[in-house]
């Protein structure tokens, strides 16, 4: 989610190369122990501070964390589907459940763009949870906007030591109003995983640091060629992995993290280049037949069953992987191959999601206390840790990992991370769901023609200038 020279490795790739990218930030620290703070001790190191508001129990008015048993918390997160720490997540809850006899009503949710449409669509009904772990770019703005989140300032008001495990400047800021309200877990990185069986049969070379867009697209049709898929993606459901390294290639690592003004200037250009390159790759037979109406599931279980060789996704992926296969060893990740100026290995990374405590749960005297405790407890360094292993944190103490617990693609994924040349965050992060709809929702017709290119950017310009 280290021992020194691990942690050094990540350090060296990771911590200088986020400080300017739309709000995301990313290192691993040293080796140290993990120091959870338990409730007793929060209460006995907190100082006596004034409630945030005449409803606040004497409890916080203390500064003190103390949960009343029976409560229910609301809580909705990314931990479901293929996430790979679904189960840890479930285990961290149920620990938490037995800590103070409450229980947690969960309504998680794979993190595509139904369950982004459906967070903001309830925020909207007055139907949000009690705590969030979601995006912390543009996609949290609409909320944020609308008062619906309280920040880390206010709840450090009342609970001085909320967060205080965290490196406060890795702690990114809504774009609507530069202020901090999710409390980061871990990081990620994006990288194309690879089916090794089904490059050795078609004799095709797995892509590496010095592979070109050129080199990838031979690679690709050598293993058509052979009846194999080359990539297993759903532009229908999952676009924006190759929509972000696709135009990520008509851009650098310095220019990557921004949004078009107009067609014509830098990022416009871009835009439309990268989407041009995803036109051409359908056009050619790379991408799985069914990539316009298959589920994201579909085309990865494809990737797994050994009938595609290629798929890109995020760290995260890592865990889903190894649940889906009892032969780990058959897979490894590498590079997205670049092209123009940028470098196959300048890769896309960040802190880009947090938790987030919600308006309507601290007004409620008793949620309040049960919120913050939750997400105290979720964001320990030793839980962190766990959740974290080869993956970016903002821990003041960095993560604990034993490298002779790592599977061969983890090992493989520190190999990636160490040879990176530069990082960015994701393009894409700057957007609303609704403001980048228009490509995200009609990649299908726009690689089929139907769609002009120009007119989706375009619209996706109008959305964000409304």
């Amino acid at each position: 989610m280290k021992r020194k020279l691990l942690a050094c490795v990540l350090a060296c790739t990771m911590v200088a190369s986020l400080a300017g990218c739309g709000g995301s930030a990313s290192q691993t620290a040293t080796e140290s122990k993990p120091a959870e703070t338990t409730a007793a001790e929060q209460s006995q190191a907190a100082e006596s501070t004034a409630p945030a508001e005449e409803t606040t129990t004497e409890a916080a008015e203390a500064g003190a964390l103390e949960v009343k048993s029976g409560i229910t918390l609301n809580v909705t997160t990314t931990f479901a589907g293929e996430e790979s720490n679904v189960q840890n997540y479930q285990d961290a809850v149920k620990r938490w459940e037995d800590k103070y006899g409450c229980s947690v009503a969960d309504s998680s949710g794979s993190a595509d763009e139904t369950f982004k449409s459906r967070v903001i669509s309830d925020f909207e009904a007055g139907a949000e949870p009690d705590v969030l772990f979601y995006f912390n770019g543009n996609d949290s703005n609409p909320f944020v906007e609308a008062g619906k989140v309280v920040t880390i300032d206010e709840i450090r008001s009342v609970y001085p030591d909320y967060a205080s495990n965290m490196k406060d400047d890795m702690i990114p800021a809504c774009p609507a109003d530069n202020k901090k309200y999710a409390v980061p877990f871990y990081g990620f990185w994006e990288g194309m995983f690879v089916n090794k069986s089904v490059c050795e049969q078609a004799g095709a070379e797995i892509p590496g640091a010095n592979t070109t867009w050129e080199e990838f697209m031979g690679i690709c049709q050598k293993i058509k060629d052979a009846g194999f898929t080359p990539i297993a993606a759903s532009l229908a459901k999952e676009p924006h992995y190759w929509f972000e390294f696709a135009v990520y290639n008509h851009d650098t690592p310095a220019t990557h993290a921004s949004v078009p003004a107009s067609l014509d200037d830098a990022a416009g250009k871009a835009w439309a280049g990268g989407l041009a390159d995803i036109k051409d790759v359908f056009e050619k037979g790379y991408f799985s037949e069914n990539t316009n109406t298959a589920e994201a599931s579909e085309v990865f279980q494809s990737f797994i069953d050994g009938k595609s060789a290629f798929y890109i996704d995020g760290s995260w992926k890592m865990g889903g992987i190894a649940e889906a296969t009892e032969d780990i060893d058959n897979f490894t990740v590498t590079f997205v191959p670049g092209a123009n100026e940028r470098k196959a290995t300048d890769i896309i990374s960040g802190l880009s999601s947090g938790w987030y405590i919600t308006k309507k749960a601290w007004d409620d005297p008793d949620k309040r206390a049960a919120a913050v405790s939750f997400i105290s407890d979720m964001t320990t360094d030793e839980n962190v840790s766990l959740f974290a292993q080869t993956a970016a944190t903002a821990l003041k103490n960095g993560v604990t990992l034993d490298t002779a617990s790592l599977n061969s693609l983890q090992i493989d994924s520190l190999d990636m991370v160490k040879a990176a040349t530069g990082v960015t965050g994701a393009a894409q992060d700057l957007c609303t769901q609704e403001q980048r709809a228009p490509i995200f929702d009609h990649m299908p017709e726009i690689v089929t023609g139907s769609v002009a290119i120009e007119d989706v950017i375009s619209q996706v310009i109008e959305n964000m200038n409304e």
